[in-house]
This record gives C-alpha cells, structure tokens and sequence, in this order.
C-alpha cells in the first residue's frame, strides 16, 4: 500500500510518501514539504497547498492519504490555519476518489514511538530506524508526515478491515430483517 501522509500547515505543510505491506518494513518514497509566504493572501496560500498536494498525487499515485486530526492548541489563529490546510488535503483526495484517514497526534506519536507524548526529536529518531535511513527527513513538518503515513500502514490498515467487517455485519443483518 502507498500512503501519502499529510501534516497540515499553512506555512508548512509536511508531506511523505511511504510504502508498505504486512510483513514488509515500510519504505521511504519522498518527504518535503510545502512553503507558503505568511504575508500572503490566505486563498493564495491555500491554492498553493492544493496545487503542490496535486503535484503529489500525480508523481506518486497514493492509495489513500493520512492527514493529521486537526485539535484544539492554545493558538487560535495555528488551528484555523491547519485545518485549512487539512482541508485542502482533504478536497485534493476526494477529486482523486482516495480514501482520506485522520489519526490524532498522539496516535502518530504513540504508533512511531511508544508513547503519545513523544516530542518532534523522538519522531525523527524513530522515523529513521524504522525506514533505516542515515537521518531524519527534514525539516520536522517532513518527518511527522511520514510518521503519520507509517501510522496508517500500521493502524490505519487494521481499522480499516474492522470497518469493512463491521459494514458487512450491517448489510447481513440488513437482509435478515427485510
């Protein structure tokens, strides 16, 4: 499975592509991130994230992008901004008819490192044994969004067989009572 993992922000927007499969350790397709000016026009940025997120998509060809949970931080104007571009994420995969998964981070954190109040050094740390790379993509926005894609080849996969099982259940019974 090939996810696009997104760490949303408007200044900078980590991304990272990584493949995976049970059995198999993930691998490292490409990690970045996407820069926007905080003096400019917020539609500006916003068609910026859009347009390199579809840059994204086309070279790499995801299955399913992981996108960070926006939640409540003490800064307003931070959280407004991220779930923006979260959105942006968002509205980028259902064009694309991709499947969009939001873990928390303290799931990512918890998933990568054991523990859901690890801070950006341990990720990068953990990132960097587990893809067994000589060092940490960066800048951090970078490693977190391939935390997040190693997240959801972990979790997210197991989820999702849960969902599928539990819908059937559904249809099943469904049938049952017409």
């Amino acid at each position: 499975m090939r996810v696009l993992g997104v760490d949303p922000g408007l200044t900078r927007c980590g991304v990272g592509v990584v493949d995976g499969a049970p059995g198999r350790p993930p691998v490292l397709v490409e990690a970045g991130v996407i820069r926007t000016p905080a003096d400019a026009d917020l539609p500006l940025r916003l068609l910026a994230i859009e347009t390199e997120l579809e840059q994204w998509v086309a070279r790499h060809r995801p299955e399913v992008i992981a996108v960070e949970r926006v939640f409540s931080q003490h800064n307003t104007m931070t959280v407004i901004g991220t779930a923006q571009a979260a959105g942006v994420t968002m509205l980028v995969a259902a064009r694309h008819k991709l499947p969009v998964h939001q873990h928390t981070p303290s799931e990512v954190k918890a998933a990568i490192t054991g523990s859901g109040r690890a801070d950006k050094a341990q990720i990068g740390l953990m990132v960097t044994r587990v893809l067994k790379l000589a060092e940490a993509p960066k800048p951090a926005d970078a490693a977190d969004a391939v935390a997040l894609a190693i997240c959801h080849l972990w979790r997210g996969a197991g989820q999702a067989r849960v969902a599928a099982a539990l819908d059937q259940a559904r249809r099943l019974q469904g049938r049952r009572g017409a």
